[in-house]
C-alpha cells in the first residue's frame, strides 16, 4: 500500500479540501489499483502550504527566488519495494489561481502526481522523459477520473 503523511502547514487549503489527510487517502486507495502500483509499499510525505514557503525552499533548496507550484525531494534515489520516498510540497495560491479555468481538485491531483512520480525517479529534463512522465501523469488522471 502507498501511503501518504499529509502536513497541512497552512489552513488556507481547508476553503477546498475539508479533510485533506481523508482525501489523499482515497486517492491512494485508487491509485493503487492501477497496475503499475500494485503491491507497492511506498510511503512519502505531502506538504500542503502556501507561496511565502514555496518561495523559501525553493530558495534553499534550488537557489531560485520565485514560489513555484510543487516541490519534489526524494529521500533516495534507490526505490526499492518498502522505501520511504520522501517529500512533495505544493502552493495553495497557485493551485486556486490554476483552478479558476478548471476544477480545484484535478490541478490539486495534477500537482500532487507530479511529485509523487519525481519521487518515483521521474522527470523531465529531456524532451523523451518529459513525454514519458507526462504520459504516466495522463494515465493516472484520466483513472481517477474515469473511476468518479
Amino acid at each position: 500500500m502507498i501511503k501518504a503523511n499529509v502536513v497541512l502547514d497552512n489552513p488556507i487549503w481547508k476553503k477546498k479540501i475539508k479533510k485533506p489527510n481523508n482525501y489523499i487517502q482515497k486517492r491512494l486507495k485508487i491509485l493503487s489499483q492501477l497496475s503499475f502500483f500494485k503491491n507497492k509499499m511506498h510511503e512519502f510525505t505531502l506538504l500542503l502550504t502556501n507561496n511565502k514557503k514555496m518561495k523559501s525552499l525553493n530558495s534553499e533548496f534550488r537557489k531560485k527566488t520565485t514560489t513555484t507550484d510543487v516541490l519534489a525531494f526524494p529521500f533516495n534515489y534507490k526505490v526499492n519495494k518498502n522505501s520511504y520516498l520522501g517529500d512533495v510540497a505544493i502552493s495553495y495560491e497557485i493551485i486556486d489561481k490554476r483552478s479558476a479555468k478548471s476544477n480545484f481538485f484535478i490541478e490539486f491531483d495534477k500537482t500532487w502526481i507530479h511529485g509523487y512520480l519525481h519521487l518515483l525517479g521521474y522527470d523531465h529534463k529531456k524532451i523523451k522523459n518529459f513525454k514519458k512522465m507526462n504520459k504516466k501523469e495522463n494515465l493516472i488522471i484520466n483513472y481517477f477520473y474515469k473511476k468518479n
